[in-house]
């Protein structure tokens, strides 16, 4: 072959390669079907099978610092590295938890820390979550879905996360009693559980239990890419960008609200009628526009409606700009508020926030006069909001976990 060529061929695989790996989707960590995973970061290598469990002393929901050397009894040790944001984390909750109950009187324990900072999230990326990755709203992920077995923050430093070269959220480890690695990779081959063919990690749990070798000991993890602080992950450009949104309003009179009500986009819709004189709608504004800026991506959309008469439109409009609110934005059109209330076809106090969340049916999913819970407001628009393409699942989730509260 000649020089010129085996360059020819040489260029045609390696741009191949490229394109295979440089896929918006396995940038968001989307992992359709069985994928072929995540590939490891180059400058923190997977550790290798074979090596002793990497130390640590990590701070955990309990508000105790956990150390390696607590778990020296177990005959198997499992580390997981999940999440509160990520949807895959969240759809293998429930997978962590069978593994879990079911061989916690077997000699395994289960040990999940989170590798992320939250710093280095971008909203956009908070899309199917109520809580970031914080340690603090970990204790909040932790108590709303009960999570029984140890959750750890590295966040802060990640100099754990490097050692053991975690690529997605979750990836499991798996060390026998020796605390050498025995597995390491994806917990099964699906994110839909309905279309799991191959157990991995369960299939490496039996083999170390029953003194056999594990028949195959490294797969590709997939999830959400971990947030290395060390790499450029949006998070600057993406407030440049929302600080450069174009901020307006428009006038709405009762017709205007009644079309409003009836919810024609085809989308969950999150209406807040709020006014410059009131310190709840002020103090709660933040939230919900970042709320709307986790979302709006999605099935989804927000309207703020301000509640002020037509006079006070230098006054709203300065607040929005503050807030740089570039959500749709209404005012009422007429300081006959009362009738304007009534075409919404609702009655409360023009000094209080008052919060509504609308399916597009037209029905009522959520209303709320006063200062709101933001989680309990985001847990309802994510239980009604339909699936996407790469995290099939999502809603249902969200469905059984808010039933599965509610009830308790």
């Amino acid at each position: 072959m000649s020089t010129s060529r085996h360059w020819r061929t040489l260029l045609i695989v390696v741009t191949a390669i490229l394109t295979v790996a440089w896929q918006p989707g396995r940038l968001q960590g989307q992992a359709p079907g069985s994928g072929r995973g995540i590939q490891p970061n180059l400058e923190h290598p997977i550790l290798a099978i074979g090596s002793p469990a990497p130390d640590f002393a990590l701070p955990g929901v309990d508000g105790k610092i956990h150390k390696l050397s607590e778990y020296s009894g177990s005959k198997v040790l499992a580390v997981v590295f999940e999440c509160n944001h990520c949807p895959v984390s969240q759809l293998y909750e429930g997978r962590i938890e069978k593994l879990y109950k079911e061989y916690q009187g077997k000699g395994v324990t289960f040990v999940a820390i989170n590798p992320n900072n939250p710093k280095s999230i971008r909203l956009n990326e908070l899309g199917y979550t109520d809580v970031n990755d914080s340690l603090a709203e970990m204790k909040i992920r932790k108590a709303f879905r009960n999570i029984e077995w140890p959750y750890l923050y590295d966040g802060e430093t990640q100099g754990v996360s490097i050692k053991f070269g975690v690529v997605a959220t979750p990836h499991i480890y798996l060390f026998d009693q020796q605390r050498k690695l025995q597995y390491q990779g994806r917990i099964d081959d699906n994110q839909r559980e309905d279309l799991v063919k191959s157990q991995d990690a369960r299939n490496a749990i039996e083999a170390m239990l029953a003194g056999r070798p594990v028949p195959v000991t490294e797969t590709h993890a997939f999830g959400c890419t971990t947030k290395w602080m060390s790499k450029a992950t949006g998070v600057e450009q993406e407030w440049a960008k929302i600080q450069s949104e174009p901020v307006t309003v428009d006038m709405v009179g009762a017709e205007d609200l009644k079309k409003l009500r009836a919810n024609a986009t085809g989308k969950v819709l999150l209406v807040s009628f709020w006014s410059t004189g009131c310190s709840d709608c002020v103090s709660q504004f933040v939230d919900l526009e970042t709320t709307y800026r986790m979302y709006r991506l999605r099935s989804f959309d927000f309207v703020t409606v301000a509640t002020n008469p037509p006079g006070d439109a230098p006054a709203v409009m300065d607040f929005l700009r503050k807030q740089y609110a570039s959500s749709p934005n209404k005012q009422f059109a007429s300081a006959d508020a009362s009738s304007l209330q009534a075409a919404w076809g609702a009655k409360w106090n023009l000094g209080a926030p008052f919060t509504m969340v609308i399916a597009a049916d037209g029905k009522v999913l959520y209303q709320k006069e006063g200062k709101l819970d933001i989680l309990e407001l985001r847990r309802v628009i994510l239980a009604n909001m339909p699936d996407t393409k790469s995290y099939i699942g999502q809603q249902a989730y969200w469905q059984a976990a808010v039933a599965d509260k509610t009830k308790k």
